[in-house]
C-alpha cells in the first residue's frame, strides 16, 4: 500500500513534501493527515532542511476533505478529524523553514486551507481554487476563515468563502493569493525550485529568525513587533554563520553557511 504522504530532503537542503493519494484527487482522509502530522514533525527536526516544497501528485493538488470517508463518520468523527486537519496545517505554518505550495489543476476547501497554511503559493494556469465549504452547508474549519482574510483581506476574503467561488490561477494572483503564476505543472515546480535554492543559499539560522519575527508580528502593535525583531537579532549574533559571512565578504568569497 503506498504512503498517502511522502517526503524527502534534496542536495541542496530542499525537501519536497508530496501528497501521495492521486486516485482520490489526494482527499484528505484520517490516514493522509496523520502522516502529514508525523511527516511535518520529521521536518521541523531535520536542520538539513532549509526550504519545503508542497505538492500533489496525480491531476491536482488537493480536493480537500474525503467526502466518501465523511459519509460514514459519526458527528464526534467529523469533529476529531477536523481538529485533526486544523492541528496538522497549524504545524506546517508553525514549520521553522520557509515553505511553498505548488498548485495545479484544483485546490478546493482543506487542499486550499493547507496552501494557505504555507508561505508562498506557486500555481500553474490551469489551477482552479476556492474554500467551497459553504456550497457544502459546512464552514472552512481548518484556517481558511483567519488565514485568507489576512492574506487578501476581509472584503474578498468573505466574497470567496460566502459565494463558495472557483477562482482561475489569473483571478487568484491579483488578489494576491498566488505570488507567481506559471504555463505548466512543470513550470511552476521550476518556479518553486527557483525560490527554494534562492531561499536555501542563505544563512538558514537568519531565514528561521525573519519566518519567525514576521510571523510573530503580525498581530501585534508596532513597538511590540520591534521587540519581537529584535530578539530575532539577538539569535543570529552569537552564530558561526554571521560570522563566516563577515570572513567570506572580506575573503571575497561565497559563503559556506553550516545553519550554526
Amino acid at each position: 500500500m503506498e504512503q498517502p504522504i511522502v517526503w524527502h530532503r534534496g542536495d541542496e537542503g530542499i525537501a519536497e513534501l508530496v501528497l501521495n493519494r492521486p486516485d482520490a484527487m489526494n482527499a484528505l482522509n484520517y490516514a493522509l493527515l496523520r502522516a502529514l502530522e508525523d511527516a511535518v514533525r520529521e521536518i521541523a527536526d531535520d536542520r538539513g532542511v532549509r526550504a519545503v516544497i508542497v505538492r500533489g501528485e496525480g491531476k491536482g493538488f488537493c480536493a480537500g476533505a474525503d467526502l466518501k470517508e465523511r459519509r460514514g463518520l459519526g458527528p464526534d468523527e467529523v469533529r476529531r478529524n477536523v481538529r485533526l486537519t486544523r492541528e496538522a496545517f497549524d504545524r506546517v505554518a508553525r514549520l521553522p523553514q520557509p515553505t511553498i505550495a505548488v498548485l495545479h489543476g484544483f485546490a478546493f476547501g482543506g487542499g486550499l486551507e493547507l496552501a494557505l497554511a504555507c508561505d508562498f503559493r506557486i500555481g500553474s494556469r490551469d489551477l482552479r481554487l476556492g474554500l467551497t465549504e459553504t456550497s457544502l452547508a459546512i464552514v472552512p474549519g481548518a484556517g481558511g476563515t483567519q488565514r485568507l482574510a489576512r492574506l487578501i483581506g476581509t472584503t474578498w476574503a468573505k466574497w470567496m468563502i460566502f459565494t463558495a467561488a472557483r477562482i482561475d490561477a489569473e483571478r487568484a494572483q491579483e488578489l494576491g493569493l498566488l505570488l507567481e503564476v506559471a504555463d505548466t505543472r512543470e513550470a511552476a515546480m521550476d518556479a518553486a525550485r527557483s525560490l527554494a535554492r534562492a531561499i536555501a543559499q542563505n544563512g538558514p539560522v537568519a531565514v528561521r529568525q525573519a519566518k519567525w519575527a514576521i510571523d510573530r508580528g503580525l498581530d501585534v502593535d508596532l513597538a511590540t513587533g520591534l521587540a519581537i525583531e529584535d530578539a530575532a537579532y539577538e539569535g543570529v549574533l552569537p552564530t558561526a554563520d554571521r560570522l563566516e559571512a563577515l570572513a567570506a565578504f572580506a575573503e571575497k568569497r561565497k559563503p559556506q553557511f553550516r545553519g550554526e
